[in-house]
Parts: structure tokens; sequence; C-alpha cells
């Protein structure tokens, strides 16, 4: 008997303070800005209208306060993990743009240049998390609660780098039609799972460079 698919609202956090300074933020704990919070209940009420059966988020407090204001309209608990924290940049952690020296530019422009396959599996640094490994604790994640609540809709908010890397890896885009700020604040798409296989439904605030 074939499983009931589930629904998967898959949401980037609000504007952070870490993202009005322009930091690599990657796993370092930034809190939502008075923008992102006004992002975030915007948001909420779009989407009051889904029927949400569970919501998970990072447990970064940028994703974790985005998920509570949105969860709050439905009246549901947020339960976090790990499993949809953002890449971990290691110690390029907390580097403002600006302040990104040649070396380090070039060594990001080197990695932006190779092919998609090798970009993902490519590691900046050894304190570096690749693509390849932030898109397997993802789905296996995605897997897990699609077995855990068949035929459910589910909201998960995480993060941007975390949600393009997964989009590339299921050929929704490549890396090159996915810029860096292809996904805005609060921007989602919609997935569907048997735990098997993936398919990406619908988007919202996401951009193709071929769609400007």
């Amino acid at each position: 008997m074939k499983r009931k698919s589930t629904i998967f609202y898959i949401l980037r956090h609000g504007e952070s303070e870490g993202n009005i300074q322009k930091i690599l933020q990657g796993q370092m704990d930034f809190p939502l800005s008075k923008t992102g919070e006004k992002q975030a209940r915007e948001r909420a009420k779009e989407l009051r209208k889904v029927k949400f059966d569970a919501a998970f988020s990072s447990d970064l407090i940028r994703a974790r306060r985005t998920a509570e204001i949105i969860a709050l309209e439905h009246k549901l608990a947020v339960q976090t993990t790990r499993a949809l924290r953002e890449r971990t940049f290691g110690i390029y952690e907390g580097m403002s743009h600006l302040d990104f020296t040649k070396d380090i530019q070039e060594l990001f422009d080197r990695w932006y240049m190779l092919a998609d396959a090798e970009w993902m599996k490519h590691r900046l640094d050894d304190t570096c998390e690749t693509g390849e490994e932030m898109v397997s604790r993802f789905t296996v994640f995605l897997r897990e609660i699609a077995v855990g609540y068949p035929g459910k809709i589910i909201l998960s908010v995480c993060h941007g780098d975390l949600m393009r890397n997964l989009l590339i890896h299921l050929g929704w885009g490549t890396k090159n039609e996915l810029r860096s700020d292809a996904i805005q604040n609060t921007a989602y798409f919609i997935l569907e799972t048997d735990g098997a296989d993936f398919h990406i439904k619908t988007t919202e605030g996401i951009h193709k460079i071929n769609q400007i």
C-alpha cells in the first residue's frame, strides 16, 4: 500500500541582525531584526489558512522565532532540531563581507567557479560543512518526518543556504541560476514527499537569475 505523501512548507527565517550587518552567519546565533519580526508576522497572516499539523525549525534563534510567530496562528508548539541549521562555515563565520581579505575572496570565487557536482562536494576549509553534508542531514529529517506524519502538512523553518542547496540537489535549479541572494527572507517552497521521492510543488519569494 502506497504511503500518503507529506507536504512541507520549507521557509527561510525573517531578516536577522546578522543579515543587516552582512555577516557570514553560518551557525552563529543572531536574533531577528525589527524588520524580520514584521516579515514573520506578515507571512503568518498569509499562511493563516494553511492547516499545519506540526511545526519544526532550526534551533538557531532567527529561525525559531520566525517559526514561533507563524505557529502561534495555528496554536502549535515549535519543535527545534539541529538538522535544520544553516551550513557550518567554520573559521569564516562572523566575518563581514566587507572584511574579506583578497585571499579569502579569491577562495570563495574559485569555489563558485566549480561545476555544481564538485561545488556540492568541495570543502572550503576543514572547519566547514560541504553542501552534500548539509543536504544529507536535511533529507534525513524530511524522510523521518514524512514517515512519522504521513498525509500531514508540516511547517519547517530553516535557512537560505540550506534551502538553496536542497533545491540544487533536487534539480530545481543550478547554483548559477540560484544566486546566494535568490531566497528572500521568509521565502518558502512547498515540497511533497512520501519519504522516498521529493517533488517541488511551488515557490514563493525564490528567484532564479533568468526570472529577474
